[in-house]
């Protein structure tokens, strides 16, 4: 993937945004295929994610992360994937990702994700995502493994949405971090911003422009030179657990960004448990799955 910038000047004023790209972006000519970008967040107006419609003022900074290799068709192909499924029906279904697996075509990896196994399986997912994350409700990152909710319909896709937004959903993870934990169990309340100097990475942040977020974590088992933790995040923040837990001195095992890659053979991260209201029965359902052998096994 790369970036283009742009700073919009008194002959673009109050153009839509859309219509600004498609004049001034000269790596795409297809209007559609930005608006899907638009849809997707890889479009920001000063920072921020907004839609097609909007109009750019003069001095607005515009900035559009552009796919390396952009499919011919602009679509995302089915996969004879493996998935390991634990529940399913005509509105969603519950998958357990491995670690290593994307969950949603990006940066030119438009093959060998979730997103194409669930194509090859389902007919019918939500289009909330955008055009590239059908389905997909939420994310894990690429080498964490664990539970996901995925969204056959838009109604459900726009219920499960707003139980993340609203903190409805339990979630709980498992990790194995550097060094010995000193406390049983702790609130970690800092907020997360952006990283001055790397673009993929964030950052324990106390200014204004910080987005909140809290983890609890609770101590399961403390080892020669590393502890077993579950934690449960209150709020959804990207990189949220790998931030906060390196943040309280303890990165978690094989974290490339936020600890040391050669302690651990992956990240040592795993989505255990998920818990949410079913946007049709309103009834509330609960999944866990065994943490994998690799933490079992670990001493």
């Amino acid at each position: 993937m790369h970036t283009q910038s742009f700073k919009v000047d008194s002959e673009n004023n109050q153009l839509r945004l859309d219509v600004f790209l498609t004049k001034n972006c000269t790596d795409i000519s297809s209007r559609s295929f930005i608006k899907r970008l638009i849809e997707d967040k890889s479009v920001r107006v000063n920072g921020k994610n907004v839609k097609a419609h909007t109009k750019v003022m003069e001095g607005d900074e515009i900035t559009i992360d552009i796919p390396e290799e952009i499919p011919a068709d602009e679509r995302i192909q089915p996969e004879n994937i493996s998935l390991d499924i634990l529940y399913e029906d005509q509105n969603l279904l519950v998958v357990n990702k491995p670690s290593g697996m994307l969950v949603h075509p990006a940066s030119g990896n438009y093959s060998g994700t979730l997103v194409n196994a669930l194509l090859y399986h389902s007919q019918h997912l939500s289009e909330g995502g955008g055009f590239l994350r059908p389905g997909i409700v939420h994310r894990l990152d690429q080498e964490t493994s664990g539970l996901l909710v995925v969204a056959k319909d838009n109604t459900t896709h726009m219920n499960l949405s707003r139980q993340f937004e609203k903190h409805l959903v339990k979630k709980r993870y498992v990790a194995l971090v550097e060094g010995l934990v000193e406390f049983d169990e702790g609130l970690i309340d800092a907020g997360l911003g952006r990283h001055p100097k790397y673009f993929d990475k964030k950052k324990v942040s106390f200014d204004d422009s910080a987005r909140k977020a809290k983890t609890f974590y609770r101590v399961l088992k403390r080892f020669k030179t590393a502890s077993y933790v579950a934690c449960f995040p209150k709020t959804g923040r990207t990189h949220q657990l790998r931030v906060h837990l390196a943040y309280l001195g303890h990165p978690i095992l094989g974290d490339s960004k936020y600890g040391k890659k050669n302690l651990f053979s992956r990240l040592a991260l795993h989505a255990q448990t998920l818990g949410f209201f079913h946007p049709r029965t309103t009834k509330f359902i609960e999944f866990s799955v065994v943490p994998p052998e690799e933490f079992l096994s670990f001493h």
